[in-house]
């Protein structure tokens, strides 16, 4: 990696940075978590200012953010509060606290499975799908892990075991994208209730909110501690064999290299790499045998993918923009549905993981 080619890439990309949505989002909140880990990586100053001057725009001095979208419950729309638990850090501004009591409250009046799992959203009854653990578990277990006494560690833990009991495919050794508990979705077979496919970034979000849910906790737990890194370490050692045999990168469908217009796509290689490198940080997985696959993946992710775009300015290519399951005949699940989204450049569902792959790769 060419770090000073790469910090430029990232500071130009921020100061031209405008946020995804006009409502508080979980794609502005992938990105500030890529300004935290850099910030921790390199003490730049930079990245520690671009949080704080989104998050003070944002929360009000009571702790309301008025931009939250309170007509609905998503658990996308808890990823951005877990820069709350920094901002408090910071700042000791208590509208932080009050803002991260709010996210609780949302978090605990979300509807849930009849397995008590939470679903992914309102608009998505009975559905859990990888995308919601990482959106909501590091945040929970942050806040029971600092502010509440480690009261609902069961419930944090019953919500990774139902991923692991539902969507878990032993023979490939992968998780599945989504999980109908009503097996009445278009998409949902109905015996097993899950999705057809292996998409790239549903991956991604599991494999990071795994590890980052895992930092977050106290290992004194110790049998719930070890319980989620041994998810880990299978979850791993699930994915890398499917890697791109010339590049090391992950498919967008992850086991279907032979079909022709599938592509190696970014976010949900470099997410990959970024919990590989992190894994072996916090001692969960073997740096002599993993670290130089991570490292390697990040490596070939700046080399492939970090390119000039048509107009001559350096981007980060092959983004799978969106994909998702439903509702009703939308988004069926299939190898011709994933293979049919748009390829992005530079959005921050990319920008943000490759973020947290470079602090790993500095840390490493």
């Amino acid at each position: 990696m060419n770090r000073d080619k790469t910090e430029k890439y990232l500071k130009q990309y921020l100061n031209k940075y405008r946020p995804y949505q006009n409502y508080w989002n979980y794609e502005d909140g992938c990105l500030l978590m890529g300004c935290k880990r850099m910030y921790e990586a390199t003490g730049d100053l930079f990245y520690k200012d671009f949080i704080l001057q989104y998050l003070e725009k944002r929360v009000s001095e009571d702790g309301t953010i008025p931009s939250y979208n309170k007509d609905h419950y998503a658990l996308d729309d808890l990823n951005c509060g877990r820069l709350l638990f920094f901002a408090l850090d910071e700042t000791k501004d208590t509208r932080y606290l009050r803002a991260l009591e709010y996210h609780m409250k949302r978090l605990h009046d979300h509807p849930r499975c009849q397995c008590k799992s939470f679903w992914h959203k309102d608009i998505y009854p009975d559905q859990i799908w990888l995308d919601g653990l990482y959106m909501a578990q590091p945040l929970y277990m942050e806040y029971e892990t600092r502010f509440n006494g480690m009261e609902h560690y069961d419930d944090i833990m019953t919500q990774f075991r139902n991923v692991r009991k539902y969507l878990f495919n032993e023979e490939k050794g992968l998780y599945y994208h989504g999980f109908d508990e009503a097996r009445i979705q278009p998409w949902a077979d109905r015996e097993t209730g899950c999705s057809a496919n292996f998409w790239s970034r549903a991956c991604g979000w599991w494999l990071i909110a795994l590890v980052d849910t895992v930092e977050v906790m106290n290992p004194q737990i110790y049998d719930q501690y070890r319980e989620l890194q041994d998810m880990f370490r299978e979850t791993v050692k699930g994915i890398l064999p499917y890697r791109d045999k010339e590049t090391g990168l992950i498919y967008q469908v992850i086991d279907r290299e032979d079909l022709p217009g599938n592509y190696t796509e970014a976010s949900g290689s470099v997410m990959t790499a970024a919990a590989v490198m992190k894994g072996c940080r916090m001692g969960i997985l073997n740096p002599e045998k993993y670290l130089p696959v991570g490292r390697s993946m990040f490596e070939s992710v700046c080399e492939k993918k970090l390119r000039e775009d048509t107009d001559g300015i350096v981007k980060l290519q092959d983004i799978c923009h969106v994909a998702g399951l439903g509702p009703g005949e939308k988004r069926n699940g299939s190898v011709e549905y994933y293979l049919s989204e748009p390829i992005s450049a530079d959005d921050a569902k990319g920008v943000g993981p490759f973020m947290m792959a470079c602090a790993e790769y500095l840390l490493s």
